[in-house]
């Protein structure tokens, strides 16, 4: 909906590609001031770039202050900043890739709500009430485990209930600040590169539709509107919640195999 996030701002990391720059494209055409924090700087976009780690605190803190101190408030966060890991088991992962993974998709998701909650209770000037949205990204893998891929369901098990420990203890604080997570299947974006350049695209692409009940990956834009509803007021009653859109993958049992990235 046109401009229902006029006047706010919203923070995505991650935001140089796939659901991130799509989802900073809605937010942005939804009205929102959008700031696209990531290592790597987008190619497009009405929006502002800071080059951010989410595995530093330090760079966390840098980034809100920047944000209050330019545009006096904070809305929104999406904590989309994510890494595979590769379908390593329990035996096979080593312990570098195992921090690495939990580092970015774990400690980064962390790092950010607690950063984005000292800026969102805050009210000023810019914004006379304290509040505000955080959607994490997770997986389909932190839903439903498989033999491989192991670092990164492990990390994106651990977002999904730090999301529901956040949405408590806000409410609890009457912050009035919500915390969901978003947990997509095969969603078509540079994650599986790696796949691709094994198989080649064509029949990689034709590998993940099959797993979909619904016969196809979703778009980066299908999940960017999700965001986009969990960052507005349309979702004002929600909160703690797991939001699974997968295409049918977690419903039964035509899943026939183990699914690791999104």
């Amino acid at each position: 909906m046109s401009g229902e996030l006029s006047g706010r701002v919203a923070i995505v990391t991650g935001g140089a590609s796939g659901i991130g720059a799509a989802s900073a494209a809605l937010l942005s055409g939804a009205g929102a001031i959008v700031i696209v924090a990531d290592l790597e700087e987008p190619t497009d976009g009405a929006w502002r770039f800071v080059q951010h780690d989410v595995t530093s605190e330090e760079s966390w803190k840098a980034l809100l202050s920047d944000v209050l101190a330019r545009e006096g408030r904070l809305d929104v966060l999406v904590n989309n900043a994510g890494i595979s890991g590769g379908p390593g088991s329990i035996e096979s992962t080593d312990t570098e890739l195992w921090q690495k993974v939990q580092a970015v998709n774990s400690e980064g998701v962390f790092l950010g709500c607690r950063t984005a909650i000292q800026g969102m209770k805050q009210a000023g000037p810019a914004k006379p009430q304290p509040g505000g949205s955080i959607v994490n990204i997770s997986s389909v893998a932190g839903l439903q485990a498989g033999a491989g891929g192991l670092a990164y369901t492990a990390s994106k098990g651990a977002v999904r209930l730090l999301t529901k420990s956040v949405a408590l203890y806000c409410a609890e604080k009457k912050y009035g600040i919500r915390c969901n997570s978003v947990h997509p299947g095969g969603v078509d974006t540079p994650i599986f590169d790696g796949l691709y350049q094994l198989v080649g695209r064509e029949s990689g692409k034709a590998l993940l539709d099959a797993r979909h009940p619904i016969g196809r990956m979703a778009e980066p834009s299908e999940l960017a509107e999700v965001v986009l509803w969990l960052a507005s007021d349309r979702s004002s009653f929600v909160t703690g919640a797991e939001i699974t859109a997968d295409g049918g993958l977690t419903t039964g049992l035509m899943r026939r195999q183990p699914f690791v990235a999104s």
